[in-house]
């Protein structure tokens, strides 16, 4: 018997693959990959595209419904999950989060602070605490991604003009800062936040036209998409657990 079929599936969490569907498919490309992904529309197009996409021998996709901002979702997504027989996790990576309209810092509504901490950190947090046991049954060295943004970095903000965004940005630093305390709290994980940088999806290109009088973000889907693969694949508790990796060159970036 084939020796890749004895071996335990490795899988692959990635929340809100609407977006991350390029994640989705290069995981299911993957020979032996269980990827499960969270959605909160499976009527959308992209998802239609995603349960077409090429899947590697021994590889699945299982779809889970989480809204962020459910004090329940993720509970029943952890059922579903467990339903399937899926009895470990290898991966996380929480790719899914949101942004209002962009107002500035004295006129931010406050509903739209509390709704943007509520899905850039608290949920994070939350599928953290929900899906912590089965990362503990890892027989590899089980890793845990944020995906964040250059605007969450305190350090940078001065450089990169993101107090324009006050709810967006103070959300992800208070995501980079739940990733941090995952790192110190958790010795047997691999946890790190990866900045993908302005890449052409709608929200990147949105902000490459308001900010930086470009027709669309720099960076494509697809090579934002091998970058951070190829991050996640050699992170380790020594080198990259407890950082801020920017994902075009792999260097670390300030909090």
């Amino acid at each position: 018997m084939d020796s890749a079929k004895m071996e335990e599936p490795i899988v692959v969490i990635i929340t809100g693959v609407s977006i991350g569907r390029e994640l989705a498919e290069r995981y299911l490309g993957r020979p032996n990959h269980i990827v499960v992904g969270s959605v909160r529309d499976e009527t959308k197009p992209e998802i239609a595209a995603l349960r077409n996409a090429h899947v590697a021998q021994g590889s699945r996709l299982l779809l889970v419904h989480i809204e962020s901002t459910s004090f329940t979702d993720t509970a029943d997504a952890l059922n579903t999950v467990l339903e399937a027989g899926v009895g470990h996790v290898d991966i996380v990576i929480a790719n899914a989060g949101g942004s209002p309209h962009v107002q500035p810092l004295d006129v931010v509504d406050a509903r739209d602070m509390i709704s943007n901490f509520h899905v850039n950190a608290v949920a994070p947090l939350v599928l953290f605490q929900t899906f912590k046991p089965l990362l503990q049954k890892s027989k590899r060295a089980p890793k845990w991604i944020s995906v964040s943004t250059g605007g969450g970095s305190i350090s940078l903000m001065e450089s990169i003009r993101s107090w324009v965004g006050p709810s967006y940005g103070a959300s992800k630093a208070a995501l980079n800062w739940i990733t941090r305390a995952i790192h110190f709290e958790n010795e047997w994980l691999v946890a790190m936040a990866i900045h993908p940088g302005l890449v052409q999806t709608g929200p990147g290109n949105w902000v490459a036209r308001k900010f930086g009088n470009l027709e669309k973000a720099p960076i494509t889907i697809e090579s934002c998409v091998d970058s951070m693969i190829g991050i996640i694949d050699h992170a380790t508790r020594t080198e990259t657990s407890g950082k801020f990796i920017r994902s075009a060159d792999g260097t670390e970036m300030g909090w």
